[in-house]
């Protein structure tokens, strides 16, 4: 794991002044009030969160994977719905009345249920639920109809780099898509008609395996069909996206930003052939640049500017910081800018800044599950394959996170999301050629592990990766390249036994 080279000495190496400051300022965590580390809590934070070296046991404390916050493993489709352990009574109330507006079908305007309309003109779901489905992933759309309301293209196009990032020197300019903006919606309002239809092929290939064994893997091609509004603009690139799952974010909020960037290794020093980087993203919530953590390709910030984009782009709904009642529409779909919208003079956004805070408190504290069979031997052996094929290299696994007063059901945890929340070349195989802030066409965000082993039990129809190409957690891992194709060779080339071991451990997670 990266603990020697920071991003934010590689870039005091490039321009001393400029990249301390801008490192000042992307450290600084605006929405946590944490207190200082003292020296005897970082030696014992050091201790804790330290490789494993004895896979003949499971570590202390490995079954409680979000600390104090993990909730039992429930083994129905609810495993990822539940609150986090320890919300006091009135959180628990809050996290309720959070759940109803994350559940909430939006309708359109003008309604007589006025708290509920707003939605779209343009959309590509009526609720938050309707995309994270139980909490949980997205599926792909399915054939002969396509329709999918858990997955969408993201667009845009090359553009300048707009002025307060320039001092970031590697950062990449993208400009929306003039006549489609920055995601394509399949749904829209009577009278409005909708942007296209996601087509979604695939063409099947052989991969051999070490004794003998064969998987077969699917390579996916996307098409923005039955364009509504003319064709895309020259040089438009598209990503496709399947929703993620929604479990342990505060927690991930909570991180320190200095332990993140402690694995961060852009030019890789030690000769690992890993070199994680921090994507830097530009907040509207803070005004300021600040580390991205959430989404793909970590280009958000904090859970609730995360919340606020997708009620903009998702569901057409304006927000305090999102606030354009049409949502994603461009000047140029006339028929999306004037219909009708939620907005009133009571009412300035379709949903106000209260119901906002207690959407985000309920995307902070949807619980991860215990873990299960953790001391089974399988499981054990799988770890050790884990960790010697070079997995934990990006798919960190523990953390402590910050001393948070007003957060104390976030506060102080040992928490095991496997994941360095940075950036990595994942190869031309996984690449959409889109990038996103500082990240490439060719970098993701490595994707936290907790939870995977419950994704299908949550919604059967779920798969994985971005796009949901990989219907098993072997194709996702036999997906990887770039970066980590050393380790995915590593585990093709491993014994049978040792590669049905490592699913097991993922299995566990």
């Amino acid at each position: 794991m990266k603990t020697n080279f920071t991003l934010a000495a590689a870039l005091a190496a490039a321009t001393p002044l400029a990249a301390l400051d801008l490192a000042s300022r992307y450290q600084a965590e605006p929405h946590l009030s944490p207190s200082p580390r003292t020296d005897a809590e970082r030696a014992r934070i050091a201790g804790a969160v330290a490789p494993a070296t004895d896979f003949s046991a499971p570590e202390p404390f490995e079954d409680l994977p979000a600390g104090a916050a993990t909730v039992r493993a429930r083994s129905d489709d609810e495993a990822f719905s539940q609150h986090s352990a320890g919300l006091s009574f009135e959180q628990e109330l809050e996290f309720k009345l959070g759940n109803g507006l994350f559940k909430k079908i939006w309708v359109f305007s003008p309604a007589s249920t006025k708290a509920s309309d707003g939605l779209g003109p343009l959309y590509n779901a009526r609720s938050c639920q309707r995309c994270h489905l139980k909490d949980g992933r997205g599926h792909v759309p399915e054939q002969p109809d396509y329709a999918s309301t858990s997955m969408f293209l993201r667009v845009s196009i090359p553009g300048p780099v707009p002025p307060e990032l320039q001092e970031i020197t590697d950062y990449i300019g993208t400009a929306p898509d003039p006549q489609y903006g920055r995601q394509l919606q399949d749904f829209s309002a009577p009278g409005v008609a909708p942007e296209y239809r996601l087509r979604v092929e695939y063409e099947e290939f052989e991969v051999a395996l070490s004794g003998g064994e064969t998987t077969t893997l699917r390579r996916p091609s996307y098409t923005a069909a039955s364009l509504g509004y003319g064709p895309l603009a020259e040089g438009a690139m598209l990503s496709p996206r399947v929703a993620p799952p929604m479990i342990g974010l505060g927690l991930l909020e909570a991180i320190p930003a200095t332990d993140i960037l402690a694995h961060a290794d852009e030019n890789d020093a030690d000769d690992d052939g890993i070199s994680g980087r921090a994507n830097l993203v530009w907040s509207r919530e803070f005004g300021q640049i600040m580390l991205g953590r959430f989404g793909l390709k970590a280009g958000s910030p904090t859970v609730h500017e995360q919340s606020a984009g997708a009620f903009s782009g998702d569901i057409g709904i304006s927000t305090p910081l999102f606030p354009a009642h049409a949502g994603e529409c461009t000047d140029l779909q006339t028929a999306c800018q004037t219909a009708p919208h939620g907005g009133s003079d009571s009412r300035e956004t379709e949903i106000d800044q209260p119901n906002m805070d207690l959407v985000t408190f309920y995307s902070r504290n949807l619980g991860v599950p215990a873990r299960r069979n953790s001391d089974d031997p399988q499981v054990l052996r799988g770890k050790q394959v884990f960790y010697n094929s070079g997995c934990a290299s990006c798919h960190v696994p523990k953390y402590v996170t910050h001393r948070l007063e007003d957060r104390p059901e976030q506060s102080f945890q040992l928490i095991w999301p496997y994941s360095d929340l940075l950036l990595h070349d994942m190869g031309e195989g996984l690449a959409d050629n889109r990038p996103e802030a500082r990240a490439t066409g060719r970098e993701w965000r490595t994707a936290p592990l907790w939870g995977v082993g419950l994704t299908q039990q949550v919604s059967p129809r779920a798969t994985y990766l971005h796009d949901g190409r990989a219907r098993t957690l072997l194709e996702a891992v036999l997906w990887h390249g770039g970066e980590a194709e050393a380790a995915k060779t590593r585990v093709v080339e491993l014994p049978p036994q040792d590669r049905a071991a490592l699913i097991s451990f993922l299995e566990s997670l």
